[in-house]
């Protein structure tokens, strides 16, 4: 989080976030997907709950199950049931990170995939009203991702490995 998200600036609204302490980090011991949706569940139940400024946004790792990315995908769909079955569609949303994660109309290693690649599989739940308040905060909104593959690619795989030695 702080190398890649903070450090290379790919999110400008998570700095301030995670250095307030409003991210709650709840890894899973779940190895299968049933566990995982009952753990998603009840963490976009207890986000939803929390006062904003004591917790803004939840990452749910769960290095144990969905470590094959098709899987994973398919499971997003999954996620978004959840939200509206919880009736919590317009509040909550469901981000994706995961090690091998790769975007549509794109290869494997191509480097703009690794603004989603994380360590391990995780869920990253969010506040549409957070959201929206960050995106009204910057002019183009749009710009970010482009700026974030713009950044990627200047810093290439060399770059990207570089980060994770000290």
């Amino acid at each position: 989080m702080e190398r890649s998200v903070i450090g290379l600036n790919l999110c400008p609204f998570a700095d301030s976030v995670y250095r307030g302490n409003r991210v709650r980090f709840r890894v899973s011991s779940e190895t299968s997907a049933a566990g995982l949706l009952t753990e998603l569940r009840a963490e976009l139940i207890g986000l939803h709950a929390a006062d904003p400024l004591q917790c803004e946004t939840t990452l749910l790792i769960h290095p144990g199950v969905l470590t094959d990315f098709l899987e994973y995908n398919d499971f997003l769909d999954v996620c978004e049931a959840a939200v509206v079955e919880l009736d919590l569609e317009g509040e909550l949303q469901v981000a994706s990170f995961h090690p091998q994660y790769r975007f549509a109309g794109t290869q494997a290693e191509d480097i703009e995939n690794y603004t989603n690649r994380s360590p391990y599989p995780m869920l990253h739940l969010l506040r549409e009203a957070s959201i929206e308040r960050a995106i009204a905060a910057v002019p183009d909104a749009d710009e970010i991702y482009r700026r974030n593959i713009r950044t990627m690619r200047k810093l290439g795989h060399a770059g990207w490995a570089r980060l994770w030695h000290d």
